[in-house]
C-alpha cells in the first residue's frame, strides 16, 4: 500500500512561524508594528492570504528569518526566537549562506556534514518539546545568475548535497518538503533566471510570489486551514 500521509487539521490560533535568513527576513521590522512585521518576501504573502482567508481562524504569523544566518546562527537563537513561540507550524529555509561561506571562502563556514546535524538536531529537540509540530521544510536554491556564475559548479555541488539532507530531514520528520530548486529552473525556462532572482540568491517580488505559490500547493496537500 502507497504511503498516506497524515492530513493536519490547524486548530483556532495557531501560530505559524517563519524561519531562515534573509530571504525570509524580507527587511522584516524589529517591532510588534503589524504594517512591517512580516517583512517583504513569501512569507509575507502567505501570512497576507491565510489570514485574509480565514479570519474567523485568528492564526498568528511570525517571521524570524534574519539576514546572513547559517544554521548554526538559527542554533544559538533557537529557545528564543522558535520553541519561546510555541509554533504549531515552523517552516524553515536555510543553507544558502552555509553554502556561500565555502564557495566564496567566508570564514565562520558550515561544512555539510555540520548543516545536516544541526538542522537534525534543531528538528529533533523541537518534535520532543510539540510532539505534534508540522515542520516545512524548505529547499535552498541558486541559480545561474550574477555573483554565482564565477563560482557555478562547486556552488550547485555544494548545495545539492544540502538541498539532499533537507529532503532526507523532511523524510525522517514526515515534515512538507517545498522544493524551490525546481519550481525556480522551470520558471527560468519561461524568460531569463535574473527575471525571478536577481544576484543568484535573493528572489524578486515575482520570484517571491513563485516561492509562495509552492509553498501553499505544498502545504494544502497537508494541512486544513
Amino acid at each position: 500500500m502507497p504511503f498516506e500521509p497524515k492530513i493536519n487539521r490547524l486548530k483556532d490560533g495557531a501560530v505559524i512561524l517563519f524561519q531562515g535568513d534573509s530571504i525570509t527576513d524580507g527587511n522584516r521590522g524589529r517591532t510588534p508594528d503589524p504594517n512591517h512585521i512580516m517583512g517583504h518576501g513569501y512569507a509575507f504573502s502567505i501570512a497576507s492570504r491565510v489570514g485574509a482567508d480565514y479570519p474567523e481562524k485568528r492564526y498568528q504569523f511570525y517571521n524570524r528569518g534574519i539576514s546572513g544566518n547559517k544554521v548554526t546562527d538559527l542554533e544559538q537563537r533557537w529557545q528564543a526566537e522558535t520553541l519561546d513561540l510555541k509554533p504549531d507550524i515552523l517552516s524553515i529555509l536555510v543553507g544558502v549562506n552555509d553554502s556561500n561561506s565555502i564557495v566564496f571562502n567566508r570564514q565562520p563556514s558550515v561544512s555539510v556534514e555540520e548543516y545536516e546535524e544541526v538542522y537534525d538536531a534543531l528538528l529533533e529537540k523541537t518534535r520532543s518539546v510539540f510532539p505534534e509540530i508540522i515542520f516545512v521544510l524548505c529547499e535552498p536554491f541558486v541559480l545561474k545568475v550574477g555573483r554565482m556564475i564565477e563560482n557555478w559548479e562547486v556552488s550547485y555541488s555544494d548545495m545539492s548535497k544540502r538541498q539532499e539532507i533537507v529532503r532526507k530531514l523532511s523524510r525522517k520528520y514526515d515534515a512538507v518538503f517545498v522544493g524551490f530548486q525546481e519550481v525556480f529552473d522551470k520558471a527560468c525556462e519561461k524568460v531569463h533566471c535574473d527575471y525571478w532572482i536577481w544576484d543568484g540568491v535573493h528572489p524578486t517580488v515575482a520570484g517571491h510570489e513563485l516561492m509562495a505559490r509552492e509553498w501553499l500547493k505544498q502545504v494544502e496537500k497537508r494541512i486544513l486551514f
